[in-house]
């Protein structure tokens, strides 16, 4: 379902949204954890971007710290860096987090993908972008990004060879 990685025994993934304040960073922070708790955290590289640079060097929106920290996770180390288009070439995964972002990556190919493609109950759906709503719209990303990453997680551990 995920394309094979480019080195053998290890796997990056890219994840990018907007502007690299909300919707990706909370999915990399999401994903570390549980790739942590997997123990690939040593073979599997996350990044995110975003393909604006408004926000570059800052950090998250407060509003999806605060979501993932209530959650359980650590989201302070988050910086906000744009997406270049040397990146695709580094990743061996880039998952935009809606139709806008993939158009501005160049669109589906091998390696660029839709999250959404791996969300195990909304096949194909977009992250909606919580940025100009309330909390709840935050907390609606943290649920498709926590059910997300657990299908990520079990693919990736399908590319990488067995401990």
């Amino acid at each position: 379902m995920i394309p094979a990685p480019r080195d053998p025994g290890r796997y990056r993934v890219a994840l990018v949204c907007l502007g690299n304040i909300c919707r990706s960073p909370m999915a990399h922070v999401v994903l570390d954890s549980r790739l942590d708790d997997a123990g690939l955290g040593d073979l599997v590289q996350v990044t995110s971007s975003g393909t604006g640079g408004w926000h570059v060097g800052d950090p998250m929106d407060r509003r999806a710290a605060a979501t993932l920290t209530t959650a359980g996770y650590d989201a302070s180390r988050h910086r906000a860096r744009q997406w270049v288009t040397g990146d695709a070439d580094d990743a061996d995964l880039v998952l935009a987090m809606d139709h806008q972002n993939l158009a501005d990556l160049g669109g589906r190919s091998a390696r660029v993908m839709l999250f959404g493609d791996l969300d195990p109950l909304q096949g194909g759906a977009e992250v909606p972008d919580p940025y100009y709503g309330g909390d709840a719209g935050f907390e609606e990303v943290l649920r498709m990004v926590e059910r997300t990453t657990t299908e990520i997680v079990s693919e990736v551990r399908k590319s990488l060879p067995t401990p």
